[in-house]
């Protein structure tokens, strides 16, 4: 048994950071919440997200259904709603629908088979260097290298991060002092590549106003966390690096 009620604006920033990734997922239905853990196909980010039931304006669930779900399919039901509205959502167990109520629309949806999808591992990685800054920065600095390389550097130092791209002949750099910075913690200077356009289409989806905490270490996965719907929405996204052959 599941039947929620969310804010529309909710619901759609969480499908479509987890849409960046794959086009099918696997929402776990707990009596507490909802959790949604993803890999992309070529296995270089995933992402977990768990969404406390105080994110919901009502939430009555009995825990242990999975509902499979098509992201595009469901992204256009989502197009229906306005930011101000909230969506209904009724999951009929015996015949495997999704039913979403949108104002005085109806939309019942076909949910797609679990039984292939996986359950990812969160990866437990080891960071030197945590930095915690704006999420409209990070754009800026992608926005300025996304025509130059199909890679960024991400750089963390006691001097404070910088995020840099290199081409032939172009290059772009955004560099932020500590004293501009939300936090910044570093044992030891961290340093590595990551391949653009998995980190720019995470970014370009979080909320502007949105602060985002990267912890990293030289050539490991960089691990980027936020928080949504008021701090009653987490999401975690790992991205694996370049390793540079020395």
């Amino acid at each position: 048994m599941f039947k929620a009620e969310i804010k529309s604006e909710t619901l759609k920033g969480l499908v479509n950071i987890v849409s960046t990734l794959v086009d099918e997922v696997k929402f776990v239905v707990g009596s507490e919440g909802v959790s949604i853990t993803a890999i992309d196909p070529a296995h270089i980010a995933l992402i977990s997200v768990s969404i406390d039931k105080d994110a919901f304006i009502f939430y009555e669930a009995d825990g242990g259904n999975e509902l499979g779900i098509d992201l595009d399919k469901f992204k256009n039901v989502l197009k229906l709603s306005s930011a101000n509205d909230t969506i209904i959502m009724e999951y009929d167990e015996e015949r495997n629908l999704l039913t979403l109520h949108i104002g005085n629309i109806t939309r019942r949806m076909g949910l797609v088979d679990t039984m292939g999808m996986g359950d990812p591992r969160l990866p437990n990685v080891p960071f030197d260097s945590v930095v915690t800054l704006k999420a409209e920065h990070l754009l800026k600095g992608i926005r300025a290298s996304e025509d130059i390389s199909d890679f960024l550097r991400l750089s963390v130092q006691d001097s404070g991060f910088e995020l840099s791209c290199e081409g032939d002949l172009d290059f772009a750099s955004l560099k932020i002092e500590p004293s501009d910075l939300e936090e910044l913690k570093c044992d030891g200077d961290s340093t590595c590549l990551y391949p653009i356009d998995y980190f720019s289409d995470v970014v370009k989806v979080i909320p502007s106003g949105t602060s985002v905490t990267l912890k990293m270490s030289s050539d490991l996965p960089v691990t980027l966390r936020f928080d949504l719907a008021e701090g009653k929405a987490e999401v975690v996204y790992f991205l694996a690096p370049r390793v540079e052959n020395e």
